[in-house]
């Protein structure tokens, strides 16, 4: 799998706004590493079901998560923020 382009949507950017500098930190070296290697094992990357079951999730740490959807080449990130992002949707 390789990435090519990572679109953030508003919701995201809103998101990310309201992160710690600190959670803010640990995201963009998560994105980074996403951008590199898609598949990196400490991303946790997996597919989300039921009514998220078209979107994706990878782990920044124990408590944040990026909700995304794949489109070809491109990784659309939706939303950051706790496990709470799940029932949000």
């Amino acid at each position: 799998m390789r990435i090519r382009i990572i679109n953030t949507l508003p919701k995201f950017d809103k998101n990310w706004d309201s992160l710690s500098k600190e959670s803010q930190t640990r995201a963009f070296k998560t994105i980074e590493l996403f951008r590199v290697n898609p598949l990196h094992p400490s991303l946790r990357l997996h597919r989300l079901h039921g009514h998220l079951k078209k979107y994706w999730s990878i782990s920044v740490d124990l408590h944040i998560r990026i909700i995304l959807r794949f489109e070809g080449d491109t990784a659309h990130f939706f939303s950051i923020g706790t496990h709470a992002l799940y029932k949000k949707k």
